[in-house]
């Protein structure tokens, strides 16, 4: 696919956050035709997973839970991140917490269903302490006979929580990076100003149909395929028969605030090309009939087009093996007013399915002896090799 925002993210680096310079895109693209490739091992090796775990994926603001879907106090939901299972709640104050999955007591875990509803407390199954919606510690057996026990000190471990596009995002560092500067700025700056990501309304918006892939392959490889469209023309029929221009094979991304546009007799985003629905409450001329797509790194990704969008949030599961919860956002209206969904939704599962099929193509050669030294990047591809740059820098890792 065709999300790039590579070439126009941040010129500085903040509290070791995701930032590339503009100028490593240009030099590339002006002094080499081929640049290579990450080597092989870096999406086989268990090692350099493991690395990416505690120094990416610990470290940034990471994409979990639809918020509307922790609907009442008590719900929640659970998540692996960085290496760590975490509790997404919503307290009785109306607001979202997160804590980590694991007992105070003897470290059991507390949680083992993936969504869930509590009324108050949230027990552990082995020995029974019980914690508040806060993640207080409230109660355990013959707690009257610890005076020591100081419930303040044996609360659950909390993480950092910020609620933005209808999501929830988690921190795991005990020194977050700056939420603007780390993840709103990602989106800001490919569009040039930070309202036009505002127009879209992303968290009134609900959620008509989610569909999860489980994808034999990289996280990385996803992140890659999703920057580039040299891949289009030959893998995305339905999608280069909406959007002509993808058969050039560049990305969309290139040009701040730049859209890629409906062809001339494209009536919808749908995978044939048919009316989808009327254009979501804010948008402006200049987003009609056009396609915007975007990388949020470490692992979420965005598309926009007039009456919908397209969340895609990666959870790297292993080395090999990579989740992608995939969300079609439509107004209200749209999804409770029975509405056809299936023609819009269809498009962007093609998409996805043709994408993900080429990802585990690749991943068997990753370990190959013929992909030691990795491959190149042609000139429609050079945006990825800052990509891998900014995976190396995390990993401390010489170019």
């Amino acid at each position: 696919m065709s999300f790039s925002p590579l070439s126009v993210v941040s010129q500085k680096a903040i509290h070791g956050a995701v930032q590339l310079k503009r100028s490593q895109v240009a030099t590339t693209e002006e002094t080499r035709s081929l640049i290579p490739t990450l080597p092989g091992h870096f999406y086989v090796d268990p090692a350099v997973f493991l690395a990416e775990q505690s120094k990416i994926f610990a470290k940034l603001w990471f994409c979990t839970a639809r918020a509307s879907e922790l609907k009442t106090p008590g719900s929640f939901q659970t998540f692996e991140v960085g290496g760590e299972s975490l509790i997404i709640v919503r307290d009785g104050d109306q607001q979202v917490r997160a804590f980590f999955n694991v007992c105070r007591h003897r470290g059991s875990r507390i949680c083992s269903e993936a969504v869930g509803q509590v009324k108050r407390t949230f027990q552990c199954p082995y020995h029974v302490w019980s914690y508040g919606l806060d993640g207080r510690l409230v109660g355990a057996p013959n707690m009257s006979m610890m005076p020591e026990l100081e419930e303040a000190e044996r609360s659950l471990l909390p993480v950092h929580v910020r609620v933005w596009l209808g999501y929830v995002w988690v921190c795991l560092a005990a020194d977050a990076p700056d939420f603007e500067e780390s993840v709103v700025n990602q989106v800001t700056e490919r569009f040039g100003d930070p309202e036009t990501i505002e127009r879209y309304g992303l968290d009134r918006l609900e959620v008509g149909r989610r569909i999860e892939y489980d994808v034999r392959g990289n996280w990385k490889l996803i992140v890659e395929n999703f920057m580039e469209c040299y891949h289009c023309a030959n893998l995305h029929p339905e999608l280069v028969a909406v959007i002509p221009e993808f058969r050039r094979g560049f990305p969309t991304q290139h040009k701040v605030g730049y859209g890629a546009e409906f062809g001339t007799d494209i009536r919808g985003f749908t995978f044939d090309g048919r009316q989808g629905f009327g254009s979501l409450e804010g948008l402006g001329a200049e987003q009609d009939r056009h396609y915007y797509g975007m990388t949020v790194l470490p692992q979420l990704v965005i598309n926009l087009v007039p009456d919908h969008a397209i969340i895609h949030r990666i959870f790297p599961i292993a080395a090999d093996r990579t989740v992608v919860r995939c969300d079609w956002l439509f107004a209200s209206d749209v999804v409770n007013g029975g509405q056809d969904l299936g023609p819009s939704i269809e498009l962007f599962h093609r998409v996805n399915t043709q994408d993900f099929a080429a990802v585990e193509g690749c991943q068997p050669s990753m370990g190959s002896r013929a992909f030691k030294d990795g491959g190149v990047f042609v000139p429609a591809e050079h945006h990825i090799a800052a990509f891998n740059q900014w995976v190396r820098d995390r990993l401390d890792e010489p170019a």
